[in-house]
């Protein structure tokens, strides 16, 4: 007998079957496709059955309406927190990450059509994936710092993958990002109009047994189109030498002053908004997400001394590891994050009610009065023992163990290197 979780994941992720084709349709388009536990395990579920099946090539994933997915639904995580059940959404983080590298080391092939909004645990289920198709309605952004989190579902690998110092610039401002900017930092593999799409789809269920990877490759590109960008884009090179400039920094309050030296040299629209959003941050969620998504090439100081990343302090840990090994140390810091014991700004606990509220969700989310009250408030006041925490083991929980990922074996460089 179907139970109603069962109808409920089904109704939540539409399956049509179309010869070696695979179409899975994120269905919750009131809530802009945002992922539920229940999509996360039928999404599971269906790819770990697609990898052992010899019927299916080809996996296309895709939103229904006006979104591809604008992240993870976190209200049930929060209601969570305010029973003392951290553990419960810890749960959620574990299913949802091991979903996120399921796809990363797929060895078929996954399509991901990112039509419209893609957000937060978006990207996780899209990014990872083989193909990754923008249109002119795509909208990208990892908005977690303005919400006292983090960018996660393997964001600190994608991310510190991007050209240059770009992705410290998505992963700590929380900029939006529009579809010819996806591919051309890589996000994105190809661009096709929204238009177009349906056809694209038909054409791509045509796909044989023989080299289906090929195949792909030949009908996305008979597709794709290489728009200009817009003419106030952070990507063009004006901007993008500033963004290396400043965001190469070590340590946010640099990266900060480096901005200001470049408004008051040359004042900007990009640089004043760049910094509004860095001060609106959580100061907490800036500093370990730097050093969650950075890279490991040379840094500048401030006195224009270049300094190799191979100091422990200085490591900004995203380049250095595998998307497991990132995905791991995700895990461990959302873990903290939630039990919220570190920063008070991340999880504020209200002595009344004897209830945990996330301070950023409340703001962003809940109340949307987008005025947090962060704690502590200022950058100098997170210290480099308090951002360590986050990234250690919880040894001192009981039962907590690191994340365990499904063994993938003689996986070629190929597959876990998609960007």
């Amino acid at each position: 007998m179907t139970t109603a979780v069962e109808m409920a994941s089904h109704s939540q992720v539409l399956m049509e079957d179309k010869y070696t084709v695979r179409i899975l349709t994120l269905n919750r388009p009131n809530q802009m496709n945002a992922l539920s536990w229940n999509m996360i395990t039928r999404l599971l579920q269906l790819f770990l059955a697609y990898k052992d099946d010899p019927r299916v090539k080809l996996v296309i994933l895709k939103g229904q309406g006006k979104a591809f997915c604008a992240g993870g639904d976190v209200r049930p995580v929060i209601c969570d927190i305010v029973q003392g059940k951290w553990r419960l959404g810890a749960d959620f983080f574990s299913d949802q990450y091991t979903l996120n590298y399921v796809m990363a080391t797929y060895s078929k092939i996954q399509i991901s059509i990112m039509n419209g909004i893609v957000m937060g645990g978006g990207a996780g289920v899209s990014i990872h994936g083989r193909f990754r198709i923008a249109t002119e309605k795509t909208v990208f952004a990892m908005p977690e710092t303005e919400l006292g989190l983090f960018p996660d579902v393997g964001a600190s690998y994608f991310l510190s993958r991007l050209p240059g110092f770009f992705g410290e610039y998505v992963g700590l401002t929380g900029a939006r990002l529009d579809g010819a900017e996806m591919l051309a930092c890589g996000l994105a593999t190809h661009f096709v109009p929204s238009t177009r799409l349906t056809a694209l789809e038909a054409d791509l269920c045509r796909v044989g047994s023989n080299d289906p990877d090929t195949f792909s490759s030949k009908i996305l590109n008979a597709y794709t189109q290489h728009p200009h960008l817009k003419q106030h884009s952070a990507y063009h090179r004006h901007v993008l030498d500033v963004i290396d400039k400043c965001f190469s920094r070590r340590t946010v309050e640099e990266i900060i002053s480096a901005l200001e030296r470049e408004a008051i040299q040359k004042p900007d629209e990009w640089i004043s908004a760049t910094l509004r959003a860095l001060k609106k941050a959580s100061p907490a969620s800036l500093k370990i997400s730097l050093r969650s998504v950075s890279s490991s090439k040379c840094f500048t100081c401030s006195n224009g001394i270049e300094l190799m990343s191979c100091i422990k302090f200085q490591i900004r840990e995203g380049r250095f590891q595998e998307v497991g090994q990132c995905l791991i140390r995700e895990y461990r810091m959302v873990c903290h994050v939630l039990k919220g014991e570190l920063s008070k700004d991340l999880v504020e606990r209200s002595l009344q009610h004897r209830v945990l509220i996330t301070q950023g969700v409340r703001a962003v989310v809940i109340d949307k009065d987008r005025k947090p009250k962060w704690e502590p408030q200022r950058l100098e006041q997170v210290t480099d023992n308090m951002v360590d925490q986050y990234f250690k083991r919880m040894d001192e929980e009981e039962g907590w163990e690191d994340l365990k990922l499904p063994p993938r074996i003689n996986l070629s460089s190929s597959i876990i290197a998609k960007l």
